[in-house]
């Protein structure tokens, strides 16, 4: 039987939203230990359900605590609920990732903030031929899901060594390569939200499945893993 995300989850996430402070977080620490155990048992059946088609090496839950040391912000908790499930074997690039948050619920997957190394290869596989990216992009289930590339992160006008009038710019000044699909709290709290969550994960595939063969092979298709 399925795990269903209950209501309580929103509910104490809006309350603590208006009462982000330890004292009030110490008089409901039940209720968020609860909420808790419930969460965790989804986020395992949802790695259970990703390791049918794929393979997992990590599931990270984030905690509740927030990093406050150079924030000008100093509420102390999240306001949502953040996972992520990483891919096993250097073969298998991309990860998964779950915000659960009252209005603001999204799943993302791809690559956010690649490591330079990473980053090149893949603005060098785009200057050279775009057309197999564009191709997943365009295809017409991943776009209706997730509309392209998140745009927030790029550069103005070109990566150093690439030039502005590229035709790929578009997808060369990226620093990130991620997308992401927003839940409704009625899908969220849904008997189906498991299934449909995992539905956009599958989206994902053929996309991880391109970027893993590039970020493993040099631009001459090599591979450069360790036989």
């Amino acid at each position: 039987m399925s795990t269903i995300i209950p209501k309580s989850v929103f509910t104490f996430l809006n309350n603590l939203k208006k009462n982000n402070h330890r004292d009030w977080m110490q008089e409901h620490k039940k209720e968020y230990q609860a909420n808790e155990k419930i969460l965790k048992a989804f986020y395992a059946e949802v790695e259970e359900g990703l390791n049918k088609t794929d393979k997992i090496a990590k599931l990270k839950v984030f905690r509740i605590n927030r990093d406050i040391r150079f924030s000008k912000d100093k509420t102390p908790y999240n306001v949502h609920r953040s996972v992520s499930y990483s891919r096993a074997g250097e073969d298998r690039r991309g990860g998964y990732y779950l915000r659960l948050e009252p209005g603001k619920s999204a799943m993302a997957g791809g690559f956010f903030s690649p490591e330079p190394a990473d980053l090149l290869r893949i603005r060098k596989e785009f200057e050279m031929d775009s057309s197999d990216i564009r191709k997943i992009l365009n295809q017409k289930d991943f776009k209706k899901a997730f509309n392209g590339f998140i745009q927030e992160y790029a550069v103005k006008t070109a990566p150093k060594g690439f030039s502005k009038e590229d035709p790929n710019i578009d997808l060369i000044r990226l620093k990130s390569y991620f997308v992401v699909h927003n839940f409704t709290d009625a899908e969220v709290l849904s008997k189906d939200f498991k299934d449909n969550l995992l539905y956009h994960y599958e989206l994902l595939r053929p996309y991880f499945d391109y970027m893993s063969e590039v970020l493993t092979t040099d631009l001459n298709g090599v591979s450069m893993l360790k036989s």
